[in-house]
């Protein structure tokens, strides 16, 4: 069986993005290199969350980041994940929009994930936070990874 990875609203946008900065142009590089054998060696999941943000005011490159999503399962939103995301919320490990990281961390633990793929290093893959999230997954009786670590483009949460 495959290792399930969740793909959050980051990993499209930078696959596609066009500025020009030298980060920007690594990171593009970096997913899609990543991008080019996940399939074969990932299960690969999303949420409507990460559909819905990656809708951008330009239509070519929403466009772009749908079409790169279309293979990718669609895992449920349910009125649990909702109240974890709240959970983590009010114990001040993500910021306090509801639909915003709380709501990623929180599908990707509910459903088990054994990645969560992001470029998000100041909430998700925040080397800081990796502890917080074990303990407050723990508490909720919530699967933590393998190893517990977090993932950016290259890690575990």
């Amino acid at each position: 069986m495959k290792p399930r990875v969740y793909i959050e609203t980051s990993i499209p946008s930078f696959y596609h993005d066009r500025r020009t900065a030298s980060e920007i142009i690594v990171r593009r590089a970096w997913t899609r290199k990543w991008w080019q054998t996940a399939a074969d060696r990932f299960e690969m999941v999303t949420s409507v969350a990460v559909l819905d943000e990656i809708i951008g005011e330009n239509e070519q490159q929403t466009a772009l980041r749908q079409e790169l999503m279309l293979g990718v399962d669609l895992l449920p939103i349910d009125e649990a994940i909702a109240e974890i995301a709240q959970f983590y919320i009010e114990h001040k490990l993500m910021p306090s929009d509801p639909s915003g990281d709380a709501l990623h961390l929180a599908i990707a633990s509910y459903h088990k994930c054994d990645f969560l793929l992001t470029w998000n290093c100041r909430h998700l893959a925040n080397a800081n936070k990796f502890g917080h999230i074990r303990r407050l997954n723990s508490l909720l009786g919530l699967y933590c990874s393998r190893t517990g670590d977090a993932i950016g483009a290259s890690g575990r949460y």
